[in-house]
């Protein structure tokens, strides 16, 4: 982490809203595409930014480690993306109405990624959020483990039943559907 964003979480952990608003700024197209990944809605991934940009604004004060800043905010994002989906009984359809309103504001455009996606939201929350940490973020599996609080191997577990999920529902191999490390 470079020193001047380290100061600016510092600076934002001690109450400075300033520094707070540039880092959100600065992480805004992370944390859109996380909520975004869960909720499958643009609407619904705007109000996930916006109530975790709350909830991160009002218990930032609760954030120990500046370097774990992206980890502890993603983890906000994850449980508002949760919640939200229990609120609609975890029912998010990604109608052809919605693809083709998101189509034009989201890259990359081939038809693979976006059944991707789809595939991925249709995972068990648990399959899904490992899956989207480790492939789309680069989390590492120690990481991912202590932003779920769970097990390590637990982590490896949700991954690979996550992987041979969508490989049994989608009948294709996983190197066509996982990003690759």
């Amino acid at each position: 982490m470079e020193e001047q964003q380290y100061k600016l979480i510092k600076k934002a952990i001690k109450g400075n809203k300033n520094a707070f608003e540039q880092l959100v700024t600065q992480h805004y197209k992370q944390i859109y595409r996380t909520a975004f990944l869960y909720v499958h809605n643009q609407e619904d991934a705007l109000d996930v930014v916006q109530e975790a940009t709350y909830q991160a604004l009002i218990s930032i004060h609760t954030l120990k480690n500046a370097e774990y800043f992206m980890t502890w905010f993603t983890r906000i994002v994850i449980r508002c993306s949760a919640q939200l989906l229990t609120k609609r009984k975890n029912i998010i359809p990604l109608t052809e109405e919605v693809l083709s309103s998101i189509q034009s504001s989201k890259e990359p455009k081939s038809e693979d990624a976006w059944e991707l996606l789809d595939a991925i939201g249709q995972l068990k929350e648990n399959y899904r959020t490992t899956i989207i940490l480790f492939y789309y973020y680069d989390y590492s599996i120690k990481t991912i483990s202590e932003m779920m609080e769970i097990p390590e191997g637990t982590v490896k577990t949700y991954l690979n039943r996550g992987k041979e999920t969508l490989k049994k529902n989608f009948g294709k191999e996983e190197e066509q559907w996982i990003i690759r490390k």
